[in-house]
């Protein structure tokens, strides 16, 4: 039995994120896309349109000088939803996180078309990011 093709999508996706292939991002984004960052911290928003986000995740990896990185525990998609089940792992300014996140996001067409990252607790990662 094969995965469904929006899971292999997130999958390749992620894979490209971790080793900084952002033109294989970017095939999987849908140009409109919608970004949720929460939380109240330097990074909390809506991001809309792949400038947009690309802008975030930039912002992202300077200010942890690269050391940001999601491991996977698990991953599912259907035809039009997918979830990670993720920790990150990040340092700046001095301190470290590793916390639990859960990642939702919408498909169409095989791409990225919305997405939501919530913590296990949001306020290690306001105090991280503050």
């Amino acid at each position: 039995m094969t995965d469904h093709p929006n899971l292999e999508a997130a999958r390749t996706g992620y894979e490209a994120f971790a080793n900084g292939d952002m033109a294989t991002v970017s095939d999987l984004l849908a140009d409109d896309i919608v970004w949720h960052a929460g939380g109240d911290n330097i990074l909390t928003g809506v991001y809309e349109g792949k400038e947009a986000v690309f802008n975030y995740f930039g912002r992202l990896m300077q200010e942890t000088g690269g050391s940001f990185k999601n491991d996977i525990h698990d991953m599912l998609a259907n035809d039009d939803h997918g979830v990670a089940l993720v920790t990150v792992h990040a340092s700046r300014a001095g301190k470290s996180i590793e916390a639990r996140v859960v990642h939702v996001f919408h498909m169409r067409d095989g791409k990225m078309v919305e997405f939501w990252a919530s913590a296990e607790d949001q306020s290690l990662f306001d105090e991280f990011w503050a």
